[in-house]
């Protein structure tokens, strides 16, 4: 977590309006942060088969108040990552990539020899992406409607990862604020080219087009089998998100903003029906009905389900930041971080219960404070004169708090993610043994 969010906690927050907390609350809750962050450096940066300096030339990056930005940091040991958190206090923690000699020294390395060798395939998904088709909130504001973009988001690239890539180790992140983070921890994943990342995010990319293009989605009359599965996604939501939700065709305002991405010989028509009317539900069924009927004309605009399908994508299908997957040398912020702007922790997403996550539910740094507060005065009534046994308690104090549940996430994909290595450090020794 960032250690810089004592700051916020000071200037006073939504989750804590008098700006204070208890400090022994607070310096616990440090140690959690910290805790959570040395996890996974144990496993989830230093991976046991790869030689023993790999946490040693990780980069991280801190950013201290006053957006004072530090990159290349690098440390011996764990222990060594944790003391200077505490020391330099950061307001955000980054992650990078591995490199060919310790980040701390590349201004002593020759000229060129200094290279980013390996990196997780990392994802960012930002609600502001969806500004031009998301009508309930703008900018950096999400709520409850316009969250299920992330939802459908996380299915339709966690699928695609695991099926039609084969990815097995796959860690979706709550940034804390707006959107959503993916980790592809795979060792295979982890040593892929600048070339073969970009291959990756260019197939899971569909919305193409800056702010002047109007339609933004183009589908060839053979729908590719990645398309065809994202849409029967996007379906299970379309009605509750967009035309219930979002009402995306709500007045002509909003509905001249569909009608920019149907064939021109329909707007007439559509225009005069969609007036007879009451509810976007009901002139979605309509337009459906008339791109039915509607042949494709000699510029090649598509009627019939593909009409359909393409306002579909454009309004619900996910809108990746490619630069962010295809550099290996790119950061990304570290989970379990706390978000300087809402105090919210960055908390794994539970693949399972994807559809119950709630990004207004997630611990804050504040409201953690809170309930170590509350335990602090339990346990010192109980144990007054045992300093020791109050120590052992401390380390595992996230367990009585709301962020449990969220490390126990994290755990979990730890551990599968050492099994796995595990079993192919076994499939190595075994082709190496002389029968």
């Amino acid at each position: 977590m960032e250690a810089g969010s004592r700051e916020w906690v000071r200037r006073g927050g939504e989750e804590d309006p008098d700006g204070y907390l208890g400090t022994t609350a607070w310096s616990t809750a440090a140690r959690l942060c910290a805790g959570c962050l040395q996890a996974s450096c144990r496993a989830l940066l230093s991976p046991s088969e790869v030689v023993k300096n790999y946490f040693q030339h990780r980069e991280f990056s801190f950013t201290l108040k006053d957006d004072i930005y530090i990159r290349y940091q690098s440390f011996n040991n764990q222990s060594d990552l944790e003391k200077e958190m505490q020391k330099m206090n950061p307001y955000k923690i980054d992650i990078g990539a591995v490199y060919s000699h310790r980040p701390n020294q590349h201004n002593t390395v020759k000229l060129g020899a200094f290279q980013a060798q390996e990196k997780e395939l990392v994802f960012d998904i930002d609600m502001t992406d969806y500004d031009d088709v998301r009508r309930c909130c703008s900018s950096a504001d999400i709520c409850s409607k316009c969250w299920t973009l992330m939802t459908m988001a996380i299915r339709i690239i966690d699928r695609a990862l695991k099926e039609d890539f084969g990815f097995k180790h796959r860690l979706w992140v709550y940034s804390g604020r707006r959107g959503v983070h993916c980790w592809v921890c795979d060792e295979s994943v982890r040593k892929l080219s600048s070339a073969v990342r970009s291959g990756i995010v260019e197939y899971l990319s569909l919305v193409k087009g800056g702010q002047d293009v109007k339609k933004k989605v183009h589908l060839s009359e053979n729908v590719h089998p990645f398309v065809r599965k994202s849409i029967s996604i996007i379906k299970k939501y379309f009605e509750g998100y967009a035309l219930v939700g979002q009402d995306i065709l709500e007045n002509k305002e909003s509905w001249d903003k569909i009608l920019a991405l149907v064939p021109e010989t329909m707007h007439n028509d559509l225009q005069q029906n969609f007036q007879k009317h009451h509810s976007s539900l009901q002139r979605w069924e309509y337009l459906k009905k008339a791109a039915s009927q509607c042949p494709s004309n000699i510029k090649n605009e598509k009627c019939g389900p593909w009409l359909e399908w393409e306002i579909m994508l454009q309004y619900c299908f996910p809108r990746l930041d490619i630069n962010v997957s295809k550099g290996i040398n790119h950061l990304l912020k570290s989970p379990f971080s706390v978000h300087p702007k809402t105090g919210r922790i960055s908390v794994p997403i539970d693949l399972q219960k994807v559809d119950q996550f709630d990004p207004f539910a997630v611990p804050t740094i504040s409201s953690i404070c809170h309930e170590l507060d509350a335990i602090f005065t339990s346990e010192a009534e109980k144990e007054e004169n045992q300093a020791e046994s109050d120590i052992k308690h401390r380390t595992r104090d996230y367990k009585k708090t709301s962020l449990a549940p969220y490390v126990k996430v994290f755990e979990q994909f730890l551990e599968n993610l050492d099994k796995s290595r595990k079993g192919e450090l076994l499939k190595k020794s075994d082709l190496q043994k002389d029968f």
